[in-house]
């Protein structure tokens, strides 16, 4: 009868297979040629290398060049040429794709008024003007002054001519208008210069509002950008500094997606708020300006000196105001004007969609990708992304033309529009196809931008990701530096003791900065992000110096940033080989249980730092401290069955099923009813923690807000509630581990 049981053998492998494949026929557009699929397909590390090998730094380079020849703000006519290329690229006959299509939203979306310019001026009591901010920033290599790049404006900022005195509010944190009260400081109908970083560009003008403040300026200090550098022999175009005229552009609305359509994709049929009643915009006038203007304001102001810790590199004495000193440039009650004519504008805007279908798993998706507007020309910001995403899609599209090469599960790559307004191409794109995102995405990468500077790789991500990132960067040696791998260089750089590994590269979370967010935060998709960066140890900046701003140009990153485009080429090798093995490994390398090491290190936050004040109010921490030793023992068990099958020969439905648990892992830590007053996010372990302590988000913050309330109080039954929804969440994300057969 053994011939019966290896017939029997053959026909269900070969019905799983035709389920297989059945399962995913609808799952994703058609292509022209289907090798023959093998249900034990793995990676090939032979295809690997190649590919590796294949990724040209010169084409990166003359992608960036086109790229970022012309401005292109979302929606504009340049945005919509690069739209086409796009198209054009990945339905290449040669090196295309299966498919690629294109599809439109209308979104709000803020604009300066050409007809009258946003202005700052310093006026006197007669409303002479005596002094003007730069309107728009010095032509200093012939790009700046084109008629398509947009002046310094803060997007959503609302129209108004408020007029007074001005104060100096350090970062414009709710703290620091507490301390200028403190002083005795009146901030009603005040004009308050910020500088940027501390907080949120939109919380700045919401924290000043609450205090009375008419409107905001916004700057950005050469201490945090500069390293203290503001001359201009010591800025751009003469090294990577920032120059003094320029300006960080920038969304200032706190939210992302359209701020029409919440939880809505921006489709014609969908219902959209009055605009005059949607919240998230910045209340009050806000206008961002060079330091070169910020210094003549900033360094003639009167009133006590400014907080060591609020001084800048201006080369002044901050003071505090409120108004001009009387022996300075300006006559001591002048006032300053804050003059913007702002209007939002609905637009159309795309998202772009290159599909490589699955030969095994159609239905199982591996996304990767990259915004594609810029506030002006965009060379960093953007398009030094879109510059790999556009030759790692090229490499494998030209395999899969050739016939060489299918991968196992289908790859998606996604060009997003109107990121700079707030995210809202990839929210859009996870409104719309939610259920189906949930049910069938396996992961997101999210390469925005690739270099930042040429010294190591900087990764973002959640816990099951690190594994997979480590292993890509482990095979590819660092940019010129001989023999040394990505991930011996990057460990260098960014490094932590892990209890479990030993010494190992610091893998960053993941917040609300780029188009990973809608994915994490509201579908529990297993997100990451991947670039290069600079060394902290030779810049303080907060990023790189012409971030936002006209100076952000082809012959920037060519000269500065990147010359060579080794570390372009560095992170397209780095992402490219993420991506294959999301997408070719026959189990899915994501390592469940190195969520662990951070419920653990939470857990002990939690103990050591609020243990002895949740005992003051009757709350036991001992059911999440069972939650995570069930979470350990579940994800533990995992990895033992998966090593005992990867030495079998396994099921086909097993593989499946197993891989189905490492998917829908990141899914159970979702609780859309955890936090009502924070929209998209209900990842219960990475919402926003506004508490000081270094622990489960939900937790830290109701502890925070409870903490000098009386026994009993609502504030405290929040936190009991959030304990409840941290453990009932832990203890899911275990039941998802466990076999499947013991519900």
């Amino acid at each position: 009868m053994k011939w019966v049981n290896v017939l029997g053998g053959i026909v269900g492998a070969a019905a799983l297979l035709g389920l297989g494949i059945i399962l995913g026929h609808f799952a994703i557009p058609k292509g022209s040629y289907v090798p023959t699929p093998s249900i034990f397909q793995d990676l090939d590390l032979e295809i690997l290398e190649s590919i590796m090998q294949q990724l040209d730094a010169s084409r990166i380079r003359e992608n960036l060049r086109e790229l970022s020849r012309e401005p292109h703000l979302a929606s504009s006519p340049q945005d919509e040429a690069l739209v086409q290329l796009l198209l054009q690229r990945w339905r290449d006959p040669e090196s295309g794709l299966d498919s690629a299509e294109a599809s439109t939203y209308e979104v709000l979306l803020s604009f300066p008024s050409r007809e009258q310019p946003n202005r700052v001026a310093v006026v006197s009591p007669t409303g002479n003007v005596l002094f003007s901010c730069r309107q728009s920033e010095q032509n200093l290599t012939g790009e700046q002054g084109g008629p398509d790049v947009v002046p310094p404006y803060a997007a959503y900022a609302p129209p108004g001519t408020p007029q007074g005195l001005l104060v100096y509010a350090n970062q414009g944190t709710e703290e620091d208008f507490m301390k200028l009260q403190a002083q005795g400081i009146k901030l009603e109908g005040t004009i308050a210069l910020t500088r940027y970083g501390g907080t949120g560009r939109g919380a700045k003008a919401v924290n000043a509002a609450k205090h009375g403040v008419a409107g905001v300026l916004v700057y950005t200090d050469p201490a945090d950008i500069n390293d203290g550098q503001s001359s201009t022999n010591e800025t751009f175009p003469n090294s990577w500094r920032l120059p003094p005229s320029g300006v960080e552009r920038g969304s200032y609305y706190e939210y992302f997606g359209d701020p029409l359509t919440p939880y809505l994709p921006a489709n014609p049929s969908s219902f959209r708020l009055d605009p005059d009643t949607v919240s998230g915009f910045p209340p009050i006038p806000t206008q961002p300006i060079g330091f070169e203007d910020a210094k003549i304001l900033l360094c003639n102001l009167q009133g006590a000196s400014a907080p060591a810790a609020w001084q800048g590199a201006l080369g002044c004495d901050y003071k505090l105001g409120p108004g001009f000193q009387p022996n300075g440039d300006f006559p001591a009650d002048s006032q300053v004007n804050v003059s913007v004519y702002n209007r939002l504008e609905l637009r159309n805007s795309s998202n772009v969609l290159g599909i490589i279908r699955g030969a095994v798993e159609p239905d199982r998706y591996v996304l990767y990708g990259n915004h594609r507007d810029s506030w002006v020309h965009g060379a960093v910001d953007p398009s030094s992304g879109t510059a790999v995403l556009l030759e790692l899609s090229r490499v494998l599209g030209t395999l899969l033309k050739k016939g060489t090469w299918r991968p196992r599960r289908s790859i998606v790559f996604a060009s997003w529009g109107a990121e700079e307004f707030g995210l809202i191409g990839s929210t859009e794109f996870t409104e719309e196809f939610f259920s189906k995102l949930q049910e069938r995405a396996v992961a997101y990468i999210n390469v925005d931008i690739s270099v930042f500077a040429n010294a190591t790789l900087r990764a973002q991500g959640t816990p099951p990701v690190q594994s997979v990132i480590f292993a890509a960067s482990k095979q590819i040696p660092a940019p010129s530096l001989g023999g040394l791998s990505i991930y011996d260089n990057w460990i260098r750089y960014f490094n932590r003791s892990s209890p479990v590994y030993g010494l190992v590269p610091s893998l960053g979370s993941l917040g609300a900065g780029s188009d990973y967010a809608p994915f994490i935060h509201f579908l529990g998709i297993s997100s990451m992000d991947i670039a290069y960066t600079y060394d902290r140890s030779k810049t303080s900046a907060r990023i790189y110096p012409t971030y936002h701003t006209a100076f952000d140009t082809f012959g920037y990153v060519d000269k500065f940033v990147d010359p060579g485009f080794s570390s372009h080429q560095a992170v397209a090798r780095t992402a490219g080989s993420v991506l294959l093995r999301l997408s070719d490994s026959l189990f899915l390398p994501l390592n469940v249980s190195d969520y662990g090491e951070t419920l653990r290190s939470f857990l002990q936050a939690a103990q050591q730092n609020l243990g002895v004040l949740l005992e003051q109010h009757s709350i036991s921490l001992v059911p999440l401290v069972t939650a995570v030793e069930k979470f350990e023992g579940a994800a533990g068990a995992l990895d033992q069955r998966i090593s005992a099958l990867q030495k079998a020969t396994p099921d086909p439905l097993q593989v499946r099923m197993l891989n189905d648990q490492l998917m829908l892992l990141e899914r159970t830590f979702l609780n859309p009813r955890a936090f009502p007053e924070e929209r998209y996010y209900s990842h219960v372990l990475w919402a926003p923690r506004t508490g000081s302590v270094a622990t489960f988000p939900g937790l830290a913050n109701a502890c925070s807000r409870a903490m000098n309330t009386s026994l009993g109080s609502p504030a405290w039954a929040e936190v009991q509630r959030q304990l409840s929804i941290l453990v009932v969440a832990l203890e899911g994300a275990a039941a998802t581990l466990r076999p499947v057969a013991d519900f």
